[in-house]
């Protein structure tokens, strides 16, 4: 087997599973950094507890819960009591993202303790290199372009990002909030898709040990239709690829447009996540 066929073959196994759940780990992780660094009074904070990562950005955030738990460790009571401690001290809900790869005892110690599953989550790969992502030409739209923002440009790409969320109000100001934070973090690369000039759509990731998260993929109503985040996802393949990145991942609800349209573009399922909460 040759160099190219290795990259193209990587197994839904226990060490995928550690690249994943570490690389969406470490991109909150960031998040949570710079949320603490921009607002010190949310209280911002993540620790580890046996391997898995502990974030909270505030009660009713989405970020606040575990990545990684009985993956890299095995769980006991005494870590589950650290963990449930870390939330409860914080007025937040005790919530924990979890493969099914993670060790077989930890579903017996969630139900001991009263978790209940409320989420699920396809968490989805590909390899990735310079050569496979080039994007068929028949689907190129030439008046789109593609760039990494500046760092005048945050406000713009949280703006846009909102907009594409235009169907749902309710969560306008979540969203906002959290691309304007996200696209804050430190090591963070924020792509715009513009076109004539004008920004339309955004896409975020996060990169961790040769793995690139994608995420913050968001377009204006009058912007779709237009290829914009077909041009995103090859524009952060290849930024990806160009740092070592060898895998892709990107996380959506099972069976969503979004899952077959990552499938559709060399995405596989390599596990479904379940997100328990403590009851």
């Amino acid at each position: 087997m040759d160099e190219q066929d290795t990259r193209q073959f990587i197994f839904a196994d226990l060490d995928l599973a550690r690249r994943l759940e570490r690389t969406e780990a470490h991109t909150n992780a960031e998040f949570v950094e710079t949320r603490a660094r921009l607002s010190p009074a949310r209280g911002a904070r993540w620790i580890e507890v046996a391997g898995a990562y502990a974030m909270f950005d505030g009660a009713a955030s989405q970020l606040t819960q575990t990545f990684g738990l009985g993956l890299f460790e095995e769980v006991t009571g005494v870590e589950m009591d650290a963990l449930e401690s870390f939330f409860r001290e914080r007025g937040a809900p005790v919530f924990h993202e979890v493969s099914p790869l993670a060790s077989a005892g930890l579903l017996t110690l969630l139900n001991e303790r009263g978790y209940q599953p409320v989420e699920l989550t396809s968490v989805m790969y590909r390899p990735i290199g310079r050569e496979a992502d080039e994007l068929p030409a028949s689907r190129r739209n030439d008046k789109l372009t593609v760039r990494v923002i500046g760092e005048d440009e945050h406000e713009l790409w949280a703006r846009t990002a909102t907009r594409g969320w235009s169907e749902f109000p309710e969560y306008a100001d979540q969203i906002y909030e959290l691309s304007l934070v996200g696209a804050k973090r430190a090591s963070a690369a924020s792509f715009m898709a513009e076109l004539d000039g004008r920004a339309i759509a955004t896409g975020g990731i996060g990169i961790c040990e040769g793995v690139v998260l994608l995420a913050g993929a968001s377009t204006i109503p009058e912007g779709r239709r237009q290829g914009a985040q077909l041009a995103l996802l090859g524009s952060r393949l290849r930024f990806a690829a160009e740092r070592g990145c060898d895998i892709a991942m990107m996380c959506a609800q099972p069976g969503s447009t979004s899952q077959r349209n990552a499938e559709r573009h060399g995405f596989r399922i390599a596990y479904t996540r379940i997100k328990w909460r403590l009851a």
